[in-house]
């Protein structure tokens, strides 16, 4: 993580993220059981020695022409968004002022209290306590029902799960280095593998609801007329700037209110 500061001074937190020579390696369809098709890019991302993969994983990536990798995702598109394989992504495949979701195990922090795990307040510090003042409490019900309930928050342990930060703004893109600069946190130890999709609700909810509408001028955040379609690549990537940042669209606080 670092900072950066907007056109009128003020200072935000941005974590940096890298793409690591990301490639296609499928285009999936399926049909399901309703006759509906389900399509998917996959992607795969991060080189890795072959002697490390799998006897399977190798046919995959040799199928696709690519070299083999730590990591392999999918991401549903529409029937016309399938990408060539062995096609490299670039960062310009994501657009300064658009909003991702970003997925990845969370932090691991061992076995902790209910106070720690489930914000608990804890018990009184004085008057009768005693030594109990981070304790849990009673987890009983008297005689009836003479248990404890199923899904009672509990001591247990915290963190290391699959952990997903909504609706963070891209503010700037490197197509040089591969970096995607995103406003906020995100999940994960640092060097940690995280996915990168659309902003489930913040874009995609809100474009189906504005195409339904008829109002086409509000299917994209503010400030954004298109996206890469079907997918920002490295040749892309030479015809635009190699630095491209998003301009803020908040208010000066020097000007006056009216």
């Amino acid at each position: 993580m670092t900072v950066m500061w907007d056109d009128h001074g003020a200072r935000f937190p941005v974590t940096v993220l890298q793409l690591e020579n990301c490639q296609v390696t499928a285009n999936i369809k399926t049909v399901r059981k309703d006759l509906s098709e389900y399509h998917a890019v996959q992607v795969a991302a991060t080189d890795r020695p072959a002697k490390t993969a799998t006897k399977q994983m190798l046919g995959h990536f040799k199928k696709a022409g690519v070299d083999p990798k730590r990591i392999v995702k999918e991401f549903p598109v529409t029937p016309d968004a399938h990408v060539p394989i062995g096609t490299t992504l670039s960062a310009v495949h994501f657009v300064p002022g658009q909003y991702v979701d970003v997925i990845a195990n969370s932090l691991g922090k061992g076995f902790q209290g209910t106070m720690k795990k489930w914000n608990f307040k804890g018990l009184r510090a004085s008057h009768g306590v005693s030594v109990s003042h981070r304790s849990a409490g009673a987890i009983g019900a008297h005689q009836d029902p003479g248990r404890v309930w199923p899904g009672k928050k509990m001591a247990g342990r915290l963190g290391g799960v699959r952990t997903t930060t909504q609706n963070l703004a891209v503010i700037r893109v490197d197509s040089a280095l591969d970096l995607i600069f995103v406003r906020g946190c995100v999940p994960g130890i640092d060097d940690a593998h995280v996915m990168v999709r659309d902003a489930k609700k913040k874009m995609i909810s809100v474009a189906r609801v504005n195409h339904a509408k008829g109002d086409f001028d509000k299917l994209l955040p503010k400030g954004i007329l298109g996206l890469p379609f079907p997918a920002g690549t490295k040749e892309m990537a030479k015809e635009l700037p190699s630095v491209i940042e998003a301009p803020t669209h908040r208010r000066s606080p020097f000007l006056p209110i009216s």
